[in-house]
């Protein structure tokens, strides 16, 4: 192990409830949960506010919504989190070279091998200096840990939390790791600490203690040989610039049980394209598709299909992922559906005669639009049998437009009125939207009900939340004044 804390570990705070309070000016300092709302959804995060009242992530959204009742509860907007995340993970580029991202929020640096620090007080400097642009470039706080291996510099950010930095200074590690629980150390979860407490063990000296013949007793050569290592501080590994991605994949669960056939291969179907989005993004293609599905008694049934080359063709894996269904029962309902693509390649091998087949029965539908000709649901639902349903019912909505629907306006979304200006939906039912209109850069909005169909609302892209004032006309309507730049956002 080094001699110097110079491997940084970040740790957004509450990054996500975090983003949204800075988006959102009436929920600073006010309790904030964001994950699913329906009846089966958890917790993503929550802010520190929701905190005090028991709230965490992971927690069954019933239950937080009885804990903290009045708090704001929002869906997730990912493409904003994505967003901030690629401005702090081009911070900590700057860096080093060797950044390790482990989640939108998360990641290791090697300062050493970016010769900014070499020994404690110029790790301090950068990890200060990290932290004020953080706050600078995107309007949020972050946790800084500095040690000499990434577990205590996980463990340190752990200690900082929220907006601190905390540094281990070599020497100091196996006092400060002594008396904390087994759950500090990485890998072991409830049913490792569960086994290691009816072993007599609850804190990582005990674990020291008992040495590393009575750990790999109790849990086996690999981790108990390792466990024991960390508990005397030691950890070896290194900060890796790139992981490998081994697959892409989505799903969703729903909030009641899906009975109807058609409609859960319309959700695979939606699921599969989805996937291809996150695919194409990533710059990658994959050879074998994956369909998961949990059914109604919660068994969950994987199917997979490898095809001849890798691809990136929505339509290849559409139709690939229609024939993994046909083979999974759903009489009994299903409340999981999930599309995934594993074996990933850097180039696409394109399946040619399925692009074609899609291609000319697109082209053969919207032949038989112009000539007048209905194509009805039973049509579409016939070709889906085969898995070209998708294309055909793309090629009916350009030739006779999309049919009438509600919107559905998700709380916490972004939206724009053309009087109003910009705002995000604070909830929606029996056929009302109620908006807020505000910006990042202003005071908190005023509030505004509308009928769901009212034509000058629609959904809006988010905002940066650094560097954007109170839109042309607003203030003066709305009778909002500019609040004031943080010091270093300016």
């Amino acid at each position: 192990m080094r001699s110097a804390p110079t491997i940084l570990h970040l740790d957004m705070d509450a990054f996500y409830a975090s983003a949204e309070q800075a988006a959102k000016p009436s929920l600073r300092g006010k309790a904030v949960v964001v994950g699913g709302l329906g009846p089966r959804g958890v917790v993503a995060t929550a802010s520190y506010e929701a905190r005090r009242f028991g709230v965490h992530s992971a927690m069954p959204m019933g239950q937080a919504r009885r804990l903290a009742p009045n708090a704001a509860y929002l869906v997730p907007r990912f493409g904003l989190y994505r967003e901030v995340s690629e401005q702090v993970m081009g911070l900590l580029r700057e860096l080093s070279p060797l950044v390790e991202p482990l989640s939108l929020d998360e990641a290791f640096v090697d300062l050493e091998a970016g010769g900014v620090a070499d020994d404690e007080a110029s790790a301090r400097a950068v990890g200060e200096r990290l932290r004020s642009d953080i706050r600078a470039v995107t309007g949020l706080t972050g946790s800084v840990g500095l040690a000499v291996s990434k577990m205590l510099a996980k463990i340190a950010s752990e200690e900082a939390k929220p907006d601190g930095l905390r540094l281990i200074a070599p020497g100091t590690e196996r006092a400060l790791l002594g008396p904390m629980s087994v759950r500090t150390l990485p890998g072991v979860g409830p049913a490792t600490g569960d086994h290691l407490r009816r072993g007599g063990i609850t804190t990582v000296e005990e674990i020291a203690e008992a040495g590393e013949d009575e750990l790999v007793r109790l849990l086996g050569k690999a981790h108990g040989g390792s466990l024991y290592a960390m508990a005397l501080a030691q950890d070896e590994r290194p900060v890796v610039a790139e992981r490998d991605t081994k697959s892409v994949s989505v799903e969703d669960t729903y909030d009641v049980d899906i009975h109807d056939r058609v409609r859960v291969r319309t959700e695979v179907a939606r699921l599969a394209e989805r996937c291809v989005q996150r695919l194409r993004a990533a710059g990658h293609s994959g050879r074998t598709i994956v369909l998961k599905v949990r059914r109604f008694d919660f068994s969950t049934l994987t199917r997979s299909e490898t095809l001849r080359g890798p691809t990136d063709d929505p339509g290849v894996v559409r139709e690939a992922a229609a024939r993994l269904l046909e083979s999974v029962d759903t009489t009994g309902g299903v409340r999981l559906l999930g599309v995934g693509v594993t074996g990933l390649a850097d180039y696409t091998q394109e399946d040619l005669f399925a692009q074609a087949q899609a291609e000319a029965v697109a082209a053969e539908v919207e032949a038989a639009a112009e000539a007048g000709v209905v194509v009805g649901a039973e049509v579409s639902a016939g070709a889906d049998e085969s898995g070209a349903g998708e294309p055909e019912a793309e090629a009916v909505e350009e030739a006779v437009g999309p049919a009438p629907a509600e919107r559905r306006w998700a709380a916490g979304h972004d939206v724009r009125h053309a009087e109003y200006g910009h705002g995000w939906v604070q909830g929606s039912g029996l056929g009302r939207v109620t908006v807020r209109f505000e910006t990042p850069g202003s005071e908190p909005g005023r509030v505004r009900t509308f009928r769901t169909d009212d034509l000058d609302l629609e959904l809006a892209e988010p905002l940066p939340l650094v560097g954007v004032g109170v839109p042309s006309g607003w203030a003066e309507r709305e009778g909002a004044r500019v609040a004031p730049v943080a010091p270093g956002q300016e």
